[in-house]
């Protein structure tokens, strides 16, 4: 295992994760519940168009960067991220008619983050993995510093400065890492007229590894939209802290996934990324429980003075998704070999039985817990899908299911690597 790789993504993600909380908190603090619910929103509205855009690029652009030139994947890439940006403002103008207002500045930040990840997974998959995670932290800064500038300097208080913030930062980090992808050796000249075959190839590919990223994503965030509709934005806003708290643990799986998918898909023995996997479960299940118990025993009157008194019940959503912020450490380590062996169909199963398991719980715990049954609802939906990938990464790879749970020798071996 490549314990530099990883703490170097780590540190990254870590200042990130700090960075995040920054944002949660000026957003609690200074807009209340209800603002803090509208700009969870705005996030999820966002997210959600994005995950389309990545059905034409997403993580197929990491796998097919060494092996096509990059200008061949970006020129698909693009004309699908601006189709979808487009329809996809307009189909949430459609559905929940929001203010002209809201839309334009999802619309630039859709535009802008969508052609500024596309970037990034290039680059990633050409093996800039310091590059990207730089960038990633950049991300995060420039939205904080923005909003900063906004709250205090101009005494902005409105939720629309944090989108403004958000459209600004990303505007800039596209055109940083348009710079760093002039400077591949691919050049477009003589290199375009492939480019149709290169974008069905694309599409393929895309289609079948990130069909489960749009079903997963629904898995974590529709119980948003049922407590917007069934209790009220307010109630968005402190599951938003709640979940937010919970899943910045996940900075420690996804640090560990995201190197142990580049390295399967490089790697030419097919025994080393099963071994590596088991070791990574192991290792993400035991940081994943040791950081989400802690964060479980703050008590809720330090988070009612971190973030106001609207956010005391941010605690019980914390409980609520402990087991399953545990388990989806696991499913992350599980995903990354299926998606990096080109497994998907098994991810797809996994992420569409998560999302009947998240409605069906979300249509029976909300109406009668609110916020709370959402992340109860969540945690169900990640123990059923996480309990379907450990099965079927035995059944494929012959390994035993008991191997996947840590054992005393995990931790003697996380203590050696951190002496080296």
């Amino acid at each position: 295992m490549n314990l530099w790789r990883i703490l170097f993504t780590f540190g990254t993600r870590l200042g990130a994760a700090l960075l995040n909380f920054g944002l949660v908190w000026l957003t609690a603090r200074w807009l209340g519940a209800e603002g803090r619910g509208q700009s969870s929103l705005f996030g999820i509205d966002r997210t959600l168009l994005l995950l389309f855009t990545g059905l034409v690029g997403g993580s197929s652009l990491i796998y097919l960067a060494p092996r096509r030139n990059l200008w061949q994947l970006l020129l698909p890439a693009y004309g699908w991220t601006t189709a979808v940006s487009v329809l996809g403002t307009a189909a949430v103008w459609w559905w929940r008619r929001p203010a002209a207002e809201y839309l334009g500045y999802l619309l630039a930040a859709t535009l802008f983050e969508a052609w500024g990840v596309a970037h990034l997974l290039v680059l990633l998959g050409r093996r800039h993995e310091r590059l990207y995670n730089t960038y990633t932290l950049l991300q995060s800064l420039g939205v904080v510093l923005g909003l900063v500038v906004a709250l205090f300097a101009l005494q902005w208080r409105s939720p629309s400065a944090y989108y403004a913030a958000y459209v600004l930062t990303y505007a800039v980090l596209w055109l940083l890492s348009g710079v760093a992808l002039w400077q591949q050796a691919d050049k477009p000249i003589g290199h375009l007229r492939r480019w149709r075959s290169v974008a069905r190839e694309l599409a393929r590919h895309s289609r079948n590894a990130h069909f489960s990223n749009i079903v997963g994503f629904a898995n974590y965030r529709l119980g948003f939209y049922f407590v917007a509709a069934w209790v009220s934005t307010g109630a968005v806003g402190v599951l938003s802290v709640g979940v937010a708290l919970a899943e910045a643990v996940w900075l420690i799986p996804r640090s560990i996934s995201q190197v142990q998918y580049v390295d399967t898909i490089y790697h030419t023995n097919p025994d080393a990324p099963v071994q590596a996997t088991v070791r990574a479960v192991r290792l993400s299940m035991v940081l994943s429980a040791a950081a989400v118990l802690a964060l479980a025993l703050v008590p809720a009157a330090w988070l009612t003075a971190i973030f106001g008194r609207d956010f005391a019940a941010a605690q019980r959503i914390i409980w609520a998704l402990a087991l399953g912020v545990v388990a989806f450490s696991t499913h992350m380590q599980l995903s990354a070999y299926f998606a990096g062996t080109a497994r998907y169909r098994i991810n797809n199963v996994a992420a569409l039985l998560g999302l009947a398991l998240t409605l069906g719980a979300c249509v029976v715990l909300i109406p009668s817990y609110g916020a709370v049954g959402a992340a109860w609802a969540a945690t169900v939906s990640y123990l059923g899908s996480t309990l379907w990938l450990a099965w079927q990464f035995a059944k494929v790879t012959g390994s035993k299911p008991t191997a996947l749970l840590p054992r005393s020798a995990d931790a003697r071996l996380l203590a050696q690597l951190m002496r080296r």
